[in-house]
């Protein structure tokens, strides 16, 4: 029987192939064991939004969340989940929650970060 991260390989890639829904099932292998790990669950989330699989994605990314809410990439995926359902508002706060966790995270190796801007400011990417 392979091991998780011999399903999580082939799922990626199958994923670099474009055959999402091939991804999500060795996805859903890998995560046989372990529902709750993290990565796996990130590469799932993923090969759902490319499959168009929208509502399954945000339930993984929402799944991760509570998992770990000091993950901006869980935040960001979630914003990317919720801008191609088309719901702005949802996008822009998950968004917003990514850059605000990311800035926490550099806070412990760098005290002098500033913090990031408003939404849709160019000035998050200009820290000078």
């Amino acid at each position: 029987m392979p091991t998780r991260n011999e399903y999580y390989n082939a799922a990626l890639k199958l994923f670099g192939e474009n055959k999402h829904l091939d991804a999500i099932e060795q996805y859903k292998l890998a995560l046989a064991d372990d529902a709750d790990w993290t990565e796996g669950l990130h590469g799932l989330a993923m090969a759902q939004m490319h499959a168009k699989l929208l509502d399954d994605a945000i339930n993984t990314g929402l799944r991760i969340v509570e998992l770990d809410k000091e993950d901006p990439f869980a935040h960001t995926s979630l914003s990317m989940f919720y801008m191609r359902k088309g719901m702005i508002e949802e996008a822009e706060k998950e968004s917003a929650k990514a850059r605000m966790v990311s800035w926490k995270l550099e806070l412990k190796t760098n005290p002098d970060a500033k913090p990031p801007g408003p939404v849709g400011s160019m000035n998050i990417l200009d820290n000078d």
